[in-house]
């Protein structure tokens, strides 16, 4: 049951998630929605054929907690507080980070079931941490690849640069997809394989988890993806800020070399937080009101509240999990 609870977050994960992926190119209106969410898919899933290395993985199953901290009344906790979180933030179209709320779920149940010390600090330090640098490094790459395009095309006629990148931005879609499939897949294949040696499906020692769980969770975010978030498509790619072709292309290139980046050092980041500071550096290299502030600001509130609404929730759901079996 647990597995199909964590396929479940899983899919969730790309169904809340497939905005951070096609937000962009929809909004520059390089593929219909409908064309949009299958590309995206397709990259989700082939992802599991370049990032061979489960470095983040590892991180979520034995570097966020205690692994003698771990039962299935946990999982079953940290499962329900980071698929109620997100549920919660899709219906009110609210760009939150899955993976801060599997983190937070995480923290929430391990705290009821053995308190402080089963926490490992250095991993969640390394997570919070990340949820400044990879919007901060999203928004530095993506103001730099639009001031560089500017500079090599200033002198090109503006109809030929959007017919170039509009043709450029299907290539920087599909490396942030892959890049999203890459590093939010790993999440769950963390989850699975800390329940797994739990129960004593697998054991402690080895160093890469069933190649049965990293297909289940690859497949499970592609399809997520396909019945992706419209609500939160609108935030992302139309209320911060207008982009065009070339903006959209800077933005998902500075955002898949961030989760490149993350996925390299086995950092859980928020793909939500990185293509978000993207876009606002794309836009704010045009003008600072260029981006409407406003709606940038209550994504960050929505990022702040994750990881503790998904813990109280999660401590909910470990208590729950205690009465049902």
């Amino acid at each position: 049951m647990l597995v199909a609870l964590a396929t479940l977050f899983d899919f969730m994960n790309g169904f809340h998630d497939a905005a951070n992926s096609i937000a962009t190119i929809v909004s520059t209106g390089v593929l219909k929605p409908a064309q949009a969410v299958v590309f995206a898919a397709f990259f989700n899933f082939i992802a599991v054929f370049v990032f061979h290395n489960l470095h983040v993985a590892a991180t979520v199953g034995k570097g966020i907690v205690q692994a003698s901290a771990v039962d299935v009344h946990v999982i079953f906790g940290a499962l329900v507080g980071a698929i109620a979180w997100s549920v919660i933030t899709w219906y009110y179209g609210i760009p939150s980070s899955s993976s801060h709320a599997l983190i937070g779920g995480l923290v929430g149940s391990v705290l009821c079931k053995s308190g402080w010390q089963a926490l490992v600090w250095g991993g969640i330090g390394k997570t919070v941490l990340f949820i400044v640098v990879s919007p901060v490094l999203g928004f530095i790459l993506g103001s730099v690849s639009m001031l560089v395009v500017a500079w090599l095309f200033r002198r090109t006629h503006p109809g030929r640069v959007d017919k170039l990148f509009r043709q450029l931005q299907l290539a920087s879609a599909g490396a942030y997809s892959l890049g999203h499939g890459g590093n939010d897949a790993q999440k769950t294949i963390g989850i699975i394989w800390m329940l797994l040696i739990a129960t004593g499906h697998a054991q402690a020692g080895i160093s890469n988890p069933p190649t049965w769980v990293v297909l289940l969770c690859h497949v499970a975010m592609a399809f997520g993806t396909v019945f992706g978030g419209w609500r939160i498509v609108r935030t992302m790619g139309q209320n911060i800020t207008k982009l065009r072709p070339v903006g959209g292309f800077c933005a998902e290139a500075g955002g898949a070399l961030t989760l490149f980046v993350a996925t390299a050092l086995g950092v859980p980041v928020s793909t939500t937080h990185t293509i978000t500071g993207a876009i606002v550096g794309v836009g704010a290299t045009q003008r600072a009101s260029a981006v409407r502030w406003g709606v940038a600001g209550h994504i960050v509130w929505a990022w702040l509240l994750t990881i503790p609404a998904s813990a109280l929730i999660a401590a909910g759901g470990y208590y729950l999990g205690l009465a049902l079996f």
